[in-house]
């Protein structure tokens, strides 16, 4: 299938009249009112193998309402004019309130109206969560803003779920496919949306390190602290990690308290991101503000970390949609721009850079889709295998992100280097997914700690990898390296040596690293076309491999990765 914008073509394209100062030609026309769905051959295959069960109808129709110029327009005015804090009223009540372009709602009410937050939970069974998965990424490909917002609402189920009667009130809500943005008493809407507050400035990533605490109140807690970062403060309430007595503990925490009045969330002020201005990410204070415990005493990481764990899987699907964005707007451009005497798609360099982009695209999507539809199984050995993939995974897809989007970005030249183009917001956007639910040391020390404390979880990811043996002497090859990584990996966090263990921190990251591009491979294996699993296997794990996108080896597919893109 070709994606040429055909109007575009060389022999198309006029020279202007000689009285004529500023005709345009040579411009590729503008990527709109197409559908992202049946554009993306990756996704499409990938749905087929994860999630065959998924409605084609339902995922083309949310492929062409992304595609289409009012939602690309939405994205741009949505970040164009952010949302602005309100901390008082003209009377000087303090309200605490976040105003948004009308554009931002229009974008995530469509979301949550298209389940993206909910299909997983809302209709269970295999390929649930890679059905929930598309969606996800088809909206974040066009703004990835107020996917934060929708990703901790669909994340915070299996965490609500440790009360039964906390969940009765909560799930319903935060599973139904509605959008009510209105501050009111929770219990008279039909549908909300959770935010989560874990780190402090003093922690950072170590909770542990966090000094907000909790009194009991009858049947409530009240909580007096800080968090550093709170992303979607305008959500209908929060999951807050606080200290009693017995230890860090998780707390539900409304924004409306049962009557309509406010609760004491005070919003501080808004971050100044590096990426998206779509979304509010904030500091907040709490001055006795009522939360209701969460799960047992002292156990808060426990129940927060199921929440955590599905949101490091959509930091994956986010990364993986930010991919794709960037790869179909460079080969949009290639395909639609000529110089030196042909289309820029049809020169050998544009075409191994779009081929390589491509390539990685592929490899992150058929990745995050085989790892959500491992969350539709409660079986151990598939909670074992996530328990180290999902890390891996994360740490790999998502530091790769940036580079991509830059590379991407390049080919469009001076345009990719403008606002005016969406590709700029993609490049400050993507390191973010790399920083959230964990930066690239945390991630690489959580998976070293797995891989001493859960032997269960080693040896269900190596087994998986085992799986791709045999069918490429380069996957081969790597896979012994690792292997042998592995056990001396193992010998020292065993050994309680500082120096040994230490030394393996040093080159943890190499180690994940190749722990990740192979798990990619076995994936590509298993359901991807052969011509792309045996060429990521060559440009990533072979002799030849490079970090240079475009610096492919002779025996890659460039032709058909690029009829792909």
């Amino acid at each position: 299938m070709s994606h040429a914008p055909s109007a575009a073509r060389p022999e198309a394209m006029t020279r202007p009249s000689t009285s004529a100062t500023h005709d345009v030609f040579n411009q590729a026309p503008p990527r709109r009112d197409i559908n992202e769905f049946t554009l993306n051959t990756a996704l499409r295959e990938a749905v087929d193998r994860y999630a065959p069960h998924a409605s084609r109808a339902e995922l083309e129709r949310i492929g062409g309402l992304v595609g289409s110029a009012d939602f690309i327009n939405d994205a741009r005015l949505a970040n164009e004019h952010g949302p602005e804090l309100r901390t008082h009223d003209e009377w000087g009540n303090r309200i605490d309130a976040i105003e948004f372009h009308p554009a931002y709602h229009r974008i995530i009410g469509d979301a949550l109206r298209s389940g993206a937050h909910s299909r997983a939970w809302t209709h269970p069974g295999p390929g649930a969560n890679a059905d929930r998965a598309a969606r996800f990424m088809l909206f974040s490909q066009i703004e990835p803003g107020h996917a934060c917002p929708v990703s901790m609402t669909h994340a915070v189920i299996p965490s609500l779920q440790a009360d039964p009667k906390l969940s009765d009130f909560w799930v319903p809500r935060a599973t139904a496919n509605d959008y009510d943005p209105r501050r009111i008493d929770p219990a008279e809407k039909t549908a909300v949306t959770f935010g989560m507050a874990m780190t402090e400035k003093q922690g950072g990533s170590d909770v542990r390190a966090n000094t907000t605490r909790a009194v009991p109140d009858g049947d409530h807690y009240l909580i007096t602290g800080h968090k550093w970062f709170c992303s979607a403060p305008q959500s209908d309430a929060f999951l807050v990690l606080a200290h009693l007595e017995e230890g860090l503990s998780c707390f539900v925490v409304p924004r409306i308290l049962p009557g309509g009045e406010l609760n004491t969330v005070r919003i501080q002020r808004l971050k100044d991101k590096l990426g998206n201005k779509s979304n509010a990410s904030s500091e907040i204070e709490f001055d006795s503000t009522a939360g209701w415990l969460l799960g047992l005493p002292g156990k808060g990481v426990r129940t927060i970390i199921e929440m955590v764990s599905q949101t490091r899987l959509d930091c994956i699907l986010g990364s993986t949609a930010g991919m794709r964005q960037s790869v179909a707007e460079a080969a949009w451009h290639a395909r639609g721009r000529a110089a030196f005497g042909a289309t820029l798609i049809d020169q050998p360099l544009m075409r191994a850079v779009i081929a390589d982009l491509q390539l990685e695209s592929e490899a992150a999507t058929f990745t995050a889709m085989h790892l959500s539809a491992v969350h539709d199984d409660d079986g151990g050995d598939a909670a074992d295998f996530r328990r180290l993939a999902t890390a891996v995974a994360k740490y790999w897809i998502c530091k790769r992100g940036p580079e991509h989007a830059y590379e991407a970005l390049e080919c469009l030249g001076g345009n990719g280097y403008t606002e005016a183009f969406p590709l700029a917001r993609r490049y400050r956007e993507q390191p973010v997914m790399a920083v959230w639910e964990g930066s690239g040391n945390v991630i690489v020390l959580d998976v070293l700690r797995a891989l001493g404390r859960e032997p269960r979880a080693a040896k269900a990811f190596l087994g998986y990898l085992e799986t791709g043996l045999g069918r490429h002497p380069d996957f081969d090859a790597a896979y012994e390296e690792l292997a042998a990584s592995l056990h001396s990996s193992l010998e020292a966090v065993t050994s309680e040596d500082p120096a040994r263990i230490a030394g393996i921190q040093r080159s943890g990251r190499v180690m994940v690293e190749k722990m990740a591009l192979l798990l990619q491979a076995t994936i590509l294996f298993d359901s991807a076309p052969a011509e792309v699993a045996a060429g990521f296997v060559s440009a990533r794990l072979g002799p030849n491999r490079g970090r240079e996108y475009g610096a492919l080896p002779r025996d890659v597919d460039i032709d058909f990765l690029v009829e792909r893109a």
